[in-house]
């Protein structure tokens, strides 16, 4: 079993690589990118960061198209509960919920373009991660995922930028 799902973990990163996906390592722990590791094994993605009520708020509104492996990182000073919507947002997109120490709680998947119906992520959430609409199908990600990121404060991270 540990065989296998090792085995399951390095293809998916290499399928990851091919598909245009920089390696985890490559892109070491900065602010334009997210690195987020699960039984999946791991990818990274290329990032924006929206940590101000203005940026939150335009979020990834009115955008046509965005890169395979490039999303937006939404960052709260705290947690808090966590509601979308997506309203004048032009494309589908998966919405990852996370916790203050970097732990996927909540997935959803392939939020409808335009569609203002409340995407509820839940309480306790910190940061929320938006990727295109069923990358992380594409890539397995299911809750309890971590998340690395140098937003998140490090003596509390799940996976800190020292690892």
């Amino acid at each position: 079993m540990v065989l296998r799902n090792g085995l399951a973990g390095l293809v998916l990163t290499l399928a990851a690589l091919l598909l245009g996906a920089p390696a985890a390592q490559a892109a070491g722990c900065s602010d334009d990118h997210v690195q987020i590791r699960g039984t999946f094994g791991q990818a990274s993605f290329a990032v924006e960061i929206a940590d101000t009520d203005g940026e939150r708020a335009l979020g990834l509104m009115n955008r046509p198209s965005m890169p395979r492996f490039a999303g937006m990182l939404f960052v709260w000073p705290t947690p808090q509960h966590a509601v979308f919507w997506m309203e004048n947002t032009l494309i589908p997109l998966d919405m990852l919920f996370i916790d203050a120490q970097g732990v996927v709680r909540t997935i959803h998947e392939n939020a409808v373009p335009m569609d203002r119906t409340p995407i509820d992520g839940g309480e306790g959430i910190q940061y929320v991660l938006e990727i295109n609409g069923g990358m992380a199908h594409r890539l397995g990600l299911v809750p309890g995922a971590e998340l690395r990121h140098p937003a998140i404060p490090q003596g509390s991270a799940v996976w800190p930028c020292s690892e």
